[in-house]
Protein backbone atom coordinates (compact mmCIF):
# COMPACT_ATOMS: atom_id res chain seq x y z
CA UNK A 1 0.00 0.00 0.00
CA UNK A 2 2.82 2.42 0.90
CA UNK A 3 4.33 1.95 -2.53
CA UNK A 4 1.05 2.92 -4.21
CA UNK A 5 0.70 6.00 -2.04
CA UNK A 6 4.22 7.13 -3.03
CA UNK A 7 3.42 6.51 -6.68
CA UNK A 8 0.20 8.51 -6.50
CA UNK A 9 1.96 11.38 -4.76
CA UNK A 10 4.71 11.40 -7.38
CA UNK A 11 2.17 11.63 -10.20
CA UNK A 12 0.21 14.29 -8.33
CA UNK A 13 3.27 16.47 -7.86
CA UNK A 14 4.14 16.29 -11.54
CA UNK A 15 0.69 16.82 -13.06
CA UNK A 16 -0.41 19.72 -10.85
CA UNK A 17 2.95 21.44 -11.35
CA UNK A 18 2.67 21.00 -15.12
CA UNK A 19 -0.92 22.27 -15.08
CA UNK A 20 0.06 25.55 -13.41
CA UNK A 21 3.07 25.93 -15.71
CA UNK A 22 0.84 25.51 -18.76
CA UNK A 23 -1.62 28.09 -17.47
CA UNK A 24 1.19 30.60 -16.93
CA UNK A 25 2.48 29.98 -20.45
CA UNK A 26 -1.01 30.55 -21.85
CA UNK A 27 -1.33 33.93 -20.19
CA UNK A 28 -2.99 32.77 -16.99
CA UNK A 29 -6.07 30.95 -18.26
CA UNK A 30 -7.16 28.15 -20.58
CA UNK A 31 -10.03 25.68 -21.00
CA UNK A 32 -9.65 22.79 -18.57
CA UNK A 33 -9.73 20.22 -21.36
CA UNK A 34 -6.86 21.99 -23.10
CA UNK A 35 -4.81 22.04 -19.90
CA UNK A 36 -5.37 18.32 -19.32
CA UNK A 37 -4.40 17.48 -22.90
CA UNK A 38 -1.18 19.52 -22.56
CA UNK A 39 -0.33 17.85 -19.24
CA UNK A 40 -0.71 14.46 -20.88
CA UNK A 41 1.77 15.45 -23.58
CA UNK A 42 4.27 17.08 -21.23
CA UNK A 43 4.48 14.66 -18.30
CA UNK A 44 5.97 11.20 -18.76
CA UNK A 45 3.34 8.76 -17.53
CA UNK A 46 3.70 5.00 -17.14
CA UNK A 47 1.06 2.38 -17.90
CA UNK A 48 -0.15 2.40 -14.29
CA UNK A 49 -0.87 6.14 -14.49
CA UNK A 50 -2.58 5.78 -17.87
CA UNK A 51 -4.77 2.89 -16.75
CA UNK A 52 -8.48 3.38 -16.12
CA UNK A 53 -10.19 2.71 -12.82
CA UNK A 54 -12.36 -0.36 -13.05
CA UNK A 55 -15.41 1.16 -11.34
CA UNK A 56 -15.51 4.67 -12.81
CA UNK A 57 -13.64 4.18 -16.08
CA UNK A 58 -11.70 7.39 -15.47
CA UNK A 59 -8.01 7.53 -16.37
CA UNK A 60 -5.95 7.36 -13.18
CA UNK A 61 -3.65 10.35 -13.74
CA UNK A 62 -6.53 12.59 -14.85
CA UNK A 63 -8.48 11.64 -11.71
CA UNK A 64 -5.40 12.39 -9.63
CA UNK A 65 -5.07 15.80 -11.30
CA UNK A 66 -8.71 16.66 -10.60
CA UNK A 67 -8.43 15.30 -7.05
CA UNK A 68 -5.39 17.38 -6.10
CA UNK A 69 -6.61 20.42 -8.01
CA UNK A 70 -9.03 20.82 -5.08
CA UNK A 71 -5.96 21.37 -2.90
CA UNK A 72 -4.70 23.99 -5.34
CA UNK A 73 -8.06 25.76 -5.16
CA UNK A 74 -8.11 25.76 -1.36
CA UNK A 75 -4.53 27.09 -1.37
CA UNK A 76 -5.60 29.99 -3.60
CA UNK A 77 -3.38 28.84 -6.48
CA UNK A 78 -6.08 27.85 -8.96
CA UNK A 79 -9.59 28.92 -9.94
CA UNK A 80 -12.02 26.85 -12.03
CA UNK A 81 -15.00 28.60 -13.54
CA UNK A 82 -17.32 27.52 -16.34
CA UNK A 83 -14.86 25.03 -17.79
CA UNK A 84 -11.92 27.46 -17.73
CA UNK A 85 -8.94 27.15 -15.38
CA UNK A 86 -7.13 30.24 -14.08
CA UNK A 87 -3.79 30.39 -12.29
CA UNK A 88 -3.60 33.10 -9.63
CA UNK A 89 -0.57 35.27 -8.87
CA UNK A 90 -0.05 33.16 -5.77
CA UNK A 91 -0.16 30.03 -7.90
CA UNK A 92 2.41 31.42 -10.31
CA UNK A 93 4.69 32.30 -7.40
CA UNK A 94 4.21 28.84 -5.88
CA UNK A 95 5.87 27.24 -8.92
CA UNK A 96 9.16 28.37 -7.39
CA UNK A 97 8.60 25.74 -4.70
CA UNK A 98 9.14 22.94 -7.21
CA UNK A 99 6.94 19.92 -7.78
CA UNK A 100 7.00 18.39 -4.31
CA UNK A 101 7.00 21.76 -2.56
CA UNK A 102 3.94 22.87 -4.50
CA UNK A 103 2.08 19.66 -3.65
CA UNK A 104 3.00 19.82 0.05
CA UNK A 105 1.95 23.45 0.33
CA UNK A 106 -1.35 22.76 -1.42
CA UNK A 107 -2.23 19.68 0.65
CA UNK A 108 -1.35 21.55 3.85
CA UNK A 109 -3.71 24.33 2.76
CA UNK A 110 -6.47 21.77 2.22
CA UNK A 111 -5.95 20.30 5.69
CA UNK A 112 -6.07 23.75 7.28
CA UNK A 113 -9.26 24.52 5.36
CA UNK A 114 -10.79 21.24 6.52
CA UNK A 115 -9.83 21.95 10.14
CA UNK A 116 -11.54 25.32 9.87
CA UNK A 117 -14.59 23.69 8.26
CA UNK A 118 -15.02 20.44 10.20
CA UNK A 119 -17.47 17.74 9.18
CA UNK A 120 -18.93 14.99 11.33
CA UNK A 121 -16.58 13.24 13.72
CA UNK A 122 -16.95 9.99 11.76
CA UNK A 123 -15.38 11.54 8.64
CA UNK A 124 -11.64 11.25 8.14
CA UNK A 125 -9.48 13.77 6.36
CA UNK A 126 -6.48 11.83 5.11
CA UNK A 127 -5.96 10.07 1.81
CA UNK A 128 -4.84 6.50 2.17
CA UNK A 129 -5.01 5.50 -1.47
CA UNK A 130 -5.66 6.75 -4.95
CA UNK A 131 -8.60 8.98 -5.83
CA UNK A 132 -11.28 6.75 -7.29
CA UNK A 133 -10.12 3.66 -5.36
CA UNK A 134 -12.05 2.14 -2.49
CA UNK A 135 -9.27 3.02 -0.02
CA UNK A 136 -9.83 6.77 -0.34
CA UNK A 137 -11.27 8.28 2.83
CA UNK A 138 -11.06 11.93 1.86
CA UNK A 139 -14.50 11.25 0.49
CA UNK A 140 -15.81 14.77 0.12
CA UNK A 141 -12.75 15.84 -1.85
CA UNK A 142 -12.97 12.76 -4.06
CA UNK A 143 -16.65 13.50 -4.64
CA UNK A 144 -15.93 17.11 -5.55
CA UNK A 145 -13.15 16.05 -7.92
CA UNK A 146 -15.46 13.53 -9.59
CA UNK A 147 -18.17 16.16 -9.93
CA UNK A 148 -15.68 18.51 -11.60
CA UNK A 149 -14.72 15.75 -14.01
CA UNK A 150 -18.37 15.19 -14.89
CA UNK A 151 -18.94 18.92 -15.37
CA UNK A 152 -15.85 19.15 -17.56
CA UNK A 153 -17.03 16.17 -19.62
CA UNK A 154 -20.46 17.76 -20.13
CA UNK A 155 -18.92 21.13 -20.95
CA UNK A 156 -16.55 19.60 -23.50
CA UNK A 157 -19.39 17.66 -25.12
CA UNK A 158 -21.38 20.85 -25.61
CA UNK A 159 -18.40 22.64 -27.13
CA UNK A 160 -17.81 19.75 -29.54
CA UNK A 161 -21.44 19.81 -30.64
CA UNK A 162 -21.29 23.57 -31.26
CA UNK A 163 -18.09 23.10 -33.21
CA UNK A 164 -19.92 20.71 -35.57
CA UNK A 165 -22.36 23.44 -36.54
CA UNK A 166 -21.79 25.89 -39.35
CA UNK A 167 -21.77 29.66 -38.98
CA UNK A 168 -25.46 30.06 -39.84
CA UNK A 169 -26.48 27.40 -37.33
CA UNK A 170 -24.44 29.24 -34.70
CA UNK A 171 -26.32 32.45 -35.56
CA UNK A 172 -29.55 30.60 -34.82
CA UNK A 173 -28.13 29.43 -31.50
CA UNK A 174 -27.17 33.00 -30.59
CA UNK A 175 -30.66 34.21 -31.47
CA UNK A 176 -32.18 31.42 -29.38
CA UNK A 177 -30.01 32.37 -26.41
CA UNK A 178 -31.15 35.98 -26.71
CA UNK A 179 -34.77 34.77 -26.75
CA UNK A 180 -34.09 33.00 -23.47
CA UNK A 181 -32.73 36.26 -22.08
CA UNK A 182 -35.98 37.99 -22.97
CA UNK A 183 -35.03 39.64 -26.29
CA UNK A 184 -36.79 39.71 -29.65
CA UNK A 185 -34.67 39.01 -32.72
CA UNK A 186 -36.30 40.63 -35.77
CA UNK A 187 -33.23 40.00 -37.90
CA UNK A 188 -30.97 36.96 -38.26
CA UNK A 189 -28.71 37.31 -41.28
CA UNK A 190 -29.38 35.00 -44.24
CA UNK A 191 -26.55 33.68 -46.35
CA UNK A 192 -24.69 36.43 -48.12
CA UNK A 193 -23.73 39.96 -47.13
CA UNK A 194 -25.09 41.11 -43.79
CA UNK A 195 -23.58 44.57 -43.43
CA UNK A 196 -21.52 43.38 -40.46
CA UNK A 197 -24.54 42.54 -38.29
CA UNK A 198 -25.57 38.90 -37.97
CA UNK A 199 -28.34 39.28 -35.38
CA UNK A 200 -30.40 42.22 -34.13
CA UNK A 201 -31.96 41.93 -30.68
CA UNK A 202 -34.53 44.24 -29.10
CA UNK A 203 -36.15 44.39 -25.69
CA UNK A 204 -39.54 45.00 -27.36
CA UNK A 205 -40.89 44.00 -30.78
CA UNK A 206 -40.33 47.47 -32.29
CA UNK A 207 -36.91 48.21 -30.86
CA UNK A 208 -38.11 51.28 -28.97
CA UNK A 209 -36.58 50.32 -25.63
CA UNK A 210 -32.84 50.24 -25.04
CA UNK A 211 -30.47 48.57 -25.18
CA UNK A 212 -30.67 47.44 -28.79
CA UNK A 213 -28.07 44.78 -29.45
CA UNK A 214 -26.15 44.34 -32.69
CA UNK A 215 -24.45 40.97 -32.83
CA UNK A 216 -21.48 39.79 -34.86
CA UNK A 217 -20.84 36.03 -35.01
CA UNK A 218 -17.53 34.43 -35.96
CA UNK A 219 -17.22 30.65 -36.00
CA UNK A 220 -14.33 28.22 -36.49
CA UNK A 221 -11.90 30.88 -37.68
CA UNK A 222 -8.95 32.66 -36.08
CA UNK A 223 -9.45 34.59 -32.87
CA UNK A 224 -11.38 37.80 -33.45
CA UNK A 225 -8.99 40.72 -33.94
CA UNK A 226 -9.04 44.24 -32.60
CA UNK A 227 -9.92 45.47 -36.10
CA UNK A 228 -13.00 43.25 -36.21
CA UNK A 229 -14.15 44.51 -32.81
CA UNK A 230 -13.61 48.09 -33.99
CA UNK A 231 -15.71 47.42 -37.08
CA UNK A 232 -18.59 46.28 -34.89
CA UNK A 233 -18.16 49.39 -32.74
CA UNK A 234 -18.48 51.49 -35.87
CA UNK A 235 -21.97 50.09 -36.42
CA UNK A 236 -23.21 51.27 -33.02
CA UNK A 237 -24.36 54.67 -34.22
CA UNK A 238 -27.65 55.21 -32.39
CA UNK A 239 -28.03 56.05 -28.73
CA UNK A 240 -28.80 52.84 -26.87
CA UNK A 241 -26.94 50.61 -29.33
CA UNK A 242 -24.63 48.04 -27.79
CA UNK A 243 -22.55 45.36 -29.44
CA UNK A 244 -22.18 41.66 -28.82
CA UNK A 245 -19.38 39.73 -30.51
CA UNK A 246 -19.58 35.94 -30.39
CA UNK A 247 -16.34 34.25 -31.44
CA UNK A 248 -15.92 30.52 -30.87
CA UNK A 249 -12.15 30.87 -31.36
CA UNK A 250 -11.89 33.60 -28.76
CA UNK A 251 -10.35 37.05 -29.03
CA UNK A 252 -6.88 38.48 -29.32
CA UNK A 253 -5.42 40.31 -26.34
CA UNK A 254 -5.78 43.66 -28.14
CA UNK A 255 -9.42 42.92 -28.93
CA UNK A 256 -10.13 42.24 -25.26
CA UNK A 257 -8.31 45.40 -24.26
CA UNK A 258 -10.26 47.71 -26.57
CA UNK A 259 -13.56 46.14 -25.47
CA UNK A 260 -12.70 46.84 -21.83
CA UNK A 261 -11.57 50.42 -22.33
CA UNK A 262 -13.85 51.76 -25.07
CA UNK A 263 -16.74 54.07 -24.23
CA UNK A 264 -18.80 52.09 -26.73
CA UNK A 265 -20.02 48.90 -25.09
CA UNK A 266 -19.25 45.62 -26.85
CA UNK A 267 -19.71 42.39 -24.95
CA UNK A 268 -17.25 39.66 -25.97
CA UNK A 269 -18.57 36.09 -25.82
CA UNK A 270 -16.14 33.24 -26.40
CA UNK A 271 -17.11 29.58 -26.71
CA UNK A 272 -16.71 28.82 -23.00
CA UNK A 273 -18.91 31.74 -22.02
CA UNK A 274 -21.50 30.92 -24.67
CA UNK A 275 -21.81 27.36 -23.35
CA UNK A 276 -22.15 28.65 -19.80
CA UNK A 277 -24.88 31.08 -20.86
CA UNK A 278 -26.71 28.36 -22.79
CA UNK A 279 -26.71 26.22 -19.66
CA UNK A 280 -27.85 29.14 -17.51
CA UNK A 281 -30.79 30.19 -19.70
CA UNK A 282 -31.72 26.80 -21.16
CA UNK A 283 -34.85 26.32 -19.08
CA UNK A 284 -36.17 29.68 -20.30
CA UNK A 285 -35.93 28.69 -23.97
CA UNK A 286 -38.91 27.67 -26.05
CA UNK A 287 -39.13 24.02 -27.09
CA UNK A 288 -38.22 25.04 -30.63
CA UNK A 289 -35.08 26.83 -29.47
CA UNK A 290 -34.15 23.97 -27.13
CA UNK A 291 -34.17 21.63 -30.12
CA UNK A 292 -31.18 23.52 -31.54
CA UNK A 293 -28.94 22.21 -28.74
CA UNK A 294 -30.75 20.03 -26.23
CA UNK A 295 -29.53 19.48 -22.66
CA UNK A 296 -30.43 16.86 -20.09
CA UNK A 297 -30.14 18.09 -16.50
CA UNK A 298 -28.53 15.68 -14.01
CA UNK A 299 -28.44 16.66 -10.35
CA UNK A 300 -25.63 15.80 -7.93
CA UNK A 301 -25.23 16.53 -4.26
CA UNK A 302 -22.90 19.52 -3.87
CA UNK A 303 -20.94 19.61 -0.59
CA UNK A 304 -21.09 22.98 1.21
CA UNK A 305 -18.09 25.29 0.90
Amino acid sequence: MAKQIARSRLIASKVIFAALQILVEKGGEAPGKEVIEEVGKRVQLDDWAKAAYEKSGYTRWISILHFFSIDLIKAGFLIKKQGVWYVTKEGEAALKLGEEGLLSTATDAYRKWREANPKGSDEKDEKVGDPGDAEVTRGEQAQEATLQQMEQFAFDGLKQEIDRKNAYELQDLVAALLHGMGYYTPFVAPKGKDGGVDVLAYQDPLGVKTPRIKVQVKHKEAAASVQEVRELMGLLQKEGDVGMFVSTSGFTTDAKQIARTSQVHVELIDLERFVALWQEFYLKLSDEDKDLLRLRPVYFYEPPN
